[in-house]
């Protein structure tokens, strides 16, 4: 009867354990993440993660590979958009135009890396547009096509109106994840890249529960 009573008490104990982790493992509104006021619009059948960042951002550059990594395995129900902010800053919205034009061609998979390592690692200066479409012509672009494309009014338009998306959601600073147009994580709550993305991953669930609550 003794043994039995151990035993029981035992995994009560085990269970009161795994409970107060679980509870110390779940995000805090506030703390590791903010509630955006209104809300960005989202896909309704999918669960959207987005980045909003920029070409010039240091922090983005380092950040882009494990990015892109963790997306690589993202589950069939969740999604990655990229934003790319200029904070009205010329220089960056010139980098802004560069990522809408090559996303438009559809060479945004690969060059978007190149990118990165044209400006952090090459130190290539974009500092006009003449700059921009020799170096797409050095990889592989159509001189004529591309510049078109840069210059066009769909792609300038949609520089003001990814700065606005960012204004929206609160963005100070790059790179932001907001998931599901509504959560925006809070980068100081971690000390490293793979903590904030398990931190995004803890508020997919949040979302998946929230949105299988209002099925029922």
């Amino acid at each position: 009867m003794m043994s039995l009573m151990r035993l029981l008490s035992s995994l009560l104990f085990v269970a009161f354990i795994g409970s107060t982790a679980s509870c110390a493992d779940e995000l805090q509104s506030g703390r590791d993440y903010s509630i955006i006021d209104k809300p960005l619009v989202t896909p309704k059948d999918k669960i959207e993660i987005i980045e909003f960042f920029s070409y010039g951002c240091p922090h983005c550059n380092d950040f882009h590979p494990v990015l892109d990594a963790w997306a690589a395995k993202l589950p069939s129900d969740v999604t990655l958009r990229r934003i790319p902010v200029s904070f009205n800053r010329p220089p960056w919205a010139r980098l802004s135009r560069l990522y809408f034009a090559l996303e438009a061609m559809g060479e945004l998979s690969r060059l978007n890396g190149a990118v990165f390592k044209a400006l952090h690692e090459d130190r290539v200066n974009f500092n006009s547009d003449k700059v921009i479409i020799e170096w797409a012509v050095s990889h592989g672009l159509d001189g004529k096509k591309f510049e078109d494309m840069l210059n066009s009014f769909s792609i300038q338009s949609m520089v003001p109106r990814a700065d606005q998306d960012a204004a929206a959601a609160g963005i100070k600073g790059v790179p932001s994840l907001v998931v599901d147009g509504k959560y925006l994580l809070n980068n100081d709550a971690t000390t490293s890249f793979g903590g904030l993305l398990l931190n995004v991953d803890k508020l997919v669930a949040k979302v998946r529960a929230e949105r299988k609550r209002k099925t029922k």
